[in-house]
């Protein structure tokens, strides 16, 4: 016996949205509307031809790290082949990526984040908050999802190495099988 107003089935099966999907597009259109703000202030400053040649600056100097961490990311690859193990850890190169990537982007807040994840110990203050954020969320991943797959790999090899082999598999023909026969 139903007492109050009809309910929806898509308001029990319906997942919640995260924050990050929610507030995500506010965060963008704010940052962009500082960073226009921002260049207009200083374009009244200083002239609109300096703020030019500091966003074409801005553009070299990115592309050129994001060349450098590259090479080093890719020098790092081919030692640790050579020698036979896994690219070492914490090597800083995808964080160098990203502040490049920041200073290519238009803008003087992005080239501010770009320069902060330059320095080293920035870099490895992020990449030891990002380490945590992710062991945590991995840790309480709920069984079946991505997270959990992950945890149930380690678990099941720990150290990570793969241990190359060949599976050969030989299917007989049962008595009185017959099968047909192999043409080009």
């Amino acid at each position: 016996m139903t007492t109050g107003a009809p309910t929806s089935p898509y308001t029990a099966t319906r997942p919640r949205r995260s924050r990050l999907r929610r507030y995500l597009p506010l965060g963008v259109a704010a940052w962009l509307v500082l960073e226009i703000w921002l260049l207009t202030v200083v374009a009244g400053a200083v002239g609109g031809p300096a703020v030019f040649l500091l966003l074409v600056a801005g553009f070299m100097a990115g592309s050129v790290v994001i060349k450098r961490a590259g090479r080093r990311a890719f020098q790092s690859l081919n030692e640790a082949l050579q020698r036979g193990g896994s690219p070492e850890r914490g090597g800083g190169n995808g964080l160098m990526m990203l502040g490049g990537l920041l200073l290519m982007i238009p803008g003087l807040v992005s080239d501010a984040a770009g320069l902060l994840l330059l320095l080293p110990p920035v870099q490895k203050a992020v990449s030891r908050y990002a380490e945590n954020a992710l062991d945590k969320r991995l840790r309480t991943a709920a069984p079946g999802s991505f997270g959990d797959a992950f945890q149930q790999a380690r678990i099941h090899r720990p150290d990570g190495k793969v241990v190359q082999g060949e599976v050969i598999r030989e299917d007989r023909p049962e008595p009185g099988e017959q099968r047909p026969p192999l043409t080009r």
